[in-house]
């Protein structure tokens, strides 16, 4: 059975030039028609798919930038602020407890110094207390043989004097009887009149 195919008829460049105005003359009055038409070509329905679909490819990628890229950097960037934050407190907060032990520190150093330098001064004072004493005490034992010594040579003194007065008082007791009776006394009878003038007077 055989096939019959239409014959295929040339076209001469006029109708060529004719069918490219053509077509030219189309898409303007269609132009001219969505101009006059007065509204924008993203607000017509026949566009709607098109821009949501590209909106949501839009979105799509935000969203993966923001949760992938964007939002751990910040989330880094917040952490390490908490943590220099942090550390900067517990050490500012170490600083703190050391230096108030070390005031604690001095504080007992110094009032162990304050003690110890109260202990040294109060030694010393009971030293040279006790050394005065002990220079007082030999001072006064010196003073006193001194006067022992000194009572002593009065006393032999007095002994010595009394001795040269009853001499003196005997002699002179012989020379006055003897003058008033013209007789020579003996000296046991010259010995216990002075005796008896002494205890006369004593008494």
């Amino acid at each position: 059975m055989a096939t019959h195919t239409p014959d295929l008829v040339p076209l001469s460049p006029n109708s060529e030039h004719s069918a490219q105005v053509g077509t030219v003359n189309t898409t303007h009055a269609s132009t001219e028609a969505a101009y006059e038409s007065g509204g924008l070509p993203q607000f017509e329905f026949q566009h709607w798919v098109g821009q949501i679909v590209y909106l949501v490819f839009l979105f799509a990628i935000l969203y993966w930038l923001i949760a992938k890229v964007f939002a751990p950097r910040m989330r880094r960037v917040f952490d390490e602020r908490a943590s220099t934050i942090s550390t900067a407190v517990a050490t500012a907060r170490q600083v703190q407890a050391e230096a108030a032990s070390q005031a604690e520190i001095a504080k007992a150093e110094v009032a162990e110094a304050r003690a110890s330098s109260r202990a040294t001064a109060a030694a010393a004072k009971a030293r040279v207390t006790e050394e005065a004493n002990r220079r007082a005490a030999e001072e006064e034992a010196v003073v006193n043989a001194r006067i022992a010594e000194a009572e002593l040579a009065i006393g032999k003194t007095r002994d010595a004097a009394m001795t040269n007065v009853s001499a003196i008082a005997t002699d002179t007791a012989a020379a006055m009887v003897e003058r008033l009776t013209g007789k020579a006394a003996t000296a046991a009878e010259v010995a216990a009149a002075v005796s008896s003038s002494k205890s006369g007077e004593v008494a």
